[in-house]
């Protein structure tokens, strides 16, 4: 045998040597750590996002977030929460559950996706992927099946979320600018101050202020007392993406995030008590926000049936006509794409933009689904939402099938809701929030309350007309 060969056969057993000690090491982490099994999304945004993203970061980061979005969590990833409640506020269980998943109080779902799927990842879910909302503090019975401490919840899509809460941050401070104006105009005048509250053209009442800088609220309509608009779920409570994120990996999957259920607001790296630590990071759930954040608005598609589009055209006139732009308004104005996270409402618990050095910069302008959407003439954003981002009373004396819940949650009445954005009706049935009306004509005829004159306008139309109304009206869809 030549050195040559000799030398050739030395290096292929010092090479299979090496691979054997690799694959002997890897043997070992597995032993202690499958990772095959474990979420590998998670962690892989290492640090928090911060100033402005080019539009290849952007997309790297919002991959991630899909990723997470789509991940079916196991216990390894830490998957349950034996020693606490879905509540809000991190609050301890009276008695340890033993089962991981329990449907009234969540953990309900594997996976966000498990729910938000219709038509696509990000949308909504069928009557099937119904969930349970508690009231939310600590004060609330969570270890009682009875449904009469929650409510039935079907699931809205994420389309477009970005712009709805660019909004409410924008309406928010057009609210909170009249407030303050009040106050000043008061105290210069030595007098009573009483302003109409109206952003965007949207009405939300009065607020009167007092020369001493006293603030009276009496006479706000569809928000809060603080002026903060709160665009996500159902009832109107959730401030952020962010703070949604946080509630629902909490609430759904038992996944705690630091930013709320760590250290620094609970004293404990394992307040779950599931022995794992670190579940959610901020990075995590930035992720995550990026990519909810950033999915594109539902479009108006006509389908190409022979007579839809006069029909669509003809019932969206009906739609205006009959009073349903009252609510449910075609578009709202919006001044600026660049959505900041973490945002500058948010409060403890979920984190906001001066907890942070600097907050990242997502600007959705650089999104090709962006370059379709309507301007007006100064250049704003016309958001063709399809909503107004207010709470309606929706029963009355005479109808009040959606005043069917059997408790409030943070405040807000059984019978009020957040006027439902229409674009993407047309591909998120079945409707109301209960997800328990199969045609959008008998969501319709549910209108109670806020909502009555124009249901009574369509109740009383002609069958040719309602169903003119109803072409339009699934001509609001989601592409994915």
């Amino acid at each position: 045998m030549n050195h040559r060969a000799q030398r050739t056969r030395w290096s292929c057993r010092i090479a299979a040597v090496a691979v054997l000690q690799v694959g002997l090491a890897a043997a070992a982490v597995a032993a202690d750590e499958p990772w095959a099994e474990r979420t590998r999304a998670l962690g892989a945004t290492e640090t928090m996002p911060s100033g402005p993203l080019s539009k290849d970061q952007l997309e790297v980061l919002t991959n991630t977030g899909k990723d997470l979005f789509e991940a079916h969590f196991t216990t390894l990833d830490g998957v349950g929460r034996p020693e606490a409640t879905q509540a809000i506020d991190p609050t301890r269980r009276r008695h340890p559950r033993e089962q991981v998943f329990f449907r009234t109080a969540g953990p309900d779902a594997g996976s966000c996706a498990a729910c938000h799927n219709q038509p696509a990842i990000g949308g909504s879910g069928d009557f099937v992927a119904n969930v349970f909302a508690s009231e939310g503090f600590e004060s609330a019975d969570f270890d009682s099946l009875d449904p009469q401490f929650s409510s039935e919840r079907g699931t809205n899509h994420l389309f477009g979320a970005g712009l709805v809460e660019l909004l409410a941050r924008e309406m928010s401070d057009e609210l909170q600018s009249i407030r303050t104006r009040a106050l000043s105009e008061a105290r210069s005048s030595g007098t009573t101050v009483r302003l109409p509250l109206e952003a965007k053209g949207v009405d939300f009442g009065h607020v009167s202020a007092d020369p001493d800088g006293s603030v009276n609220l009496d006479e706000l309509d569809g928000i809060d007392t603080d002026l903060v608009i709160r665009p996500f779920t159902q009832k109107g409570v959730m401030t952020s993406l962010r703070q949604f994120t946080i509630n629902a990996l909490n609430h759904h999957h038992g996944m705690q995030a630091d930013e709320r259920f760590g250290p620094r607001w609970t004293g404990s790296d394992d307040f779950d008590g599931d022995g794992k630590s670190a579940e959610i990071s901020s990075a995590d759930v930035s992720a995550l926000v990026a990519w909810q954040a950033t999915l594109p608005a539902p479009v108006q598609l006509i389908p190409a049936a022979s007579g839809w589009a006069e029909a669509a055209a003809q019932g969206e006139t009906s739609f205006s006509d009959f009073g349903c732009t009252s609510c449910h308004r075609p578009a709202l104005p919006l001044e600026t794409l660049s959505f900041t996270d973490p945002g500058p409402f948010d409060q403890a618990g979920t984190l906001n933009d001066g907890q942070v050095s600097a907050s990242a910069i997502y600007d959705i302008a650089l999104l090709d689904w962006a370059k379709s959407l309507p301007r007006d003439e100064d250049d704003r954003v016309l958001v063709p939402l399809f909503g107004d981002l207010k709470r309606h009373m929706m029963t009355d004396n005479q109808i009040d099938v959606l005043g069917n819940e059997l408790l409030s949650q943070r405040f807000v009445d059984r019978n009020i809701f957040m006027t439902a954005e229409l674009w993407g009706v047309g591909s998120t049935q079945p409707y109301g929030h209960r997800n328990d009306f199969t045609t959008l004509d008998e969501i319709i005829l549910a209108h109670g309350g806020n909502g009555r004159e124009a249901r009574d306008a369509y109740a009383a139309a002609s069958e040719s007309e309602k169903s003119a109304l109803i072409a339009f009206l699934k001509t609001l869809v989601i592409v994915p």
